[in-house]
């Protein structure tokens, strides 16, 4: 009976934090829906995604460069995750761990000037 009471003791501030974060996240979004302007218009109301109405053909011809651009955000963002475990190892003095990611980023900066030359990132 005791430890009961001691686990419950211990766990009300996480309960009550719990219940004041559901609380004042239903008080946003009533006080959100309430009290923001409407002025709904077709252009507002239609799906935005890809650069295309999302209601057209299947089979219409689609952009490359959206790809490319996907693609070049999926390199960046990962080399950044990389980043993040490498500036520790650097911090300790770990030579090898610098020079390993001085070639990571010497790779992705030559196939970038690559795609730069070749007009990839050109949009027009």
């Amino acid at each position: 009976m005791e430890d009961a009471q001691t686990l419950v003791v211990e766990y009300l501030p996480v309960v009550i934090f719990l219940g004041l974060a559901i609380a004042i996240s239903l008080l946003f979004l009533v006080a959100s829906s309430l009290l923001a302007p409407r002025k709904p218009d077709p252009e507002k109301l239609s799906a935005y995604e890809c650069g295309f109405n999302a209601f057209d053909d299947a089979r219409m011809k689609f952009d490359v460069r959206f790809y490319l651009v996907s693609i070049l955000f999926i390199i960046f963002d990962l080399e950044v995750a990389f980043l993040f475990p490498w500036v520790f190892q650097v911090a300790e003095g770990n030579l090898p761990a610098f020079w390993s990611m001085m070639g990571f980023l010497g790779v992705l900066t030559i196939g970038f000037v690559y795609e730069w030359r070749r007009g990839a990132l050109e949009w027009q």
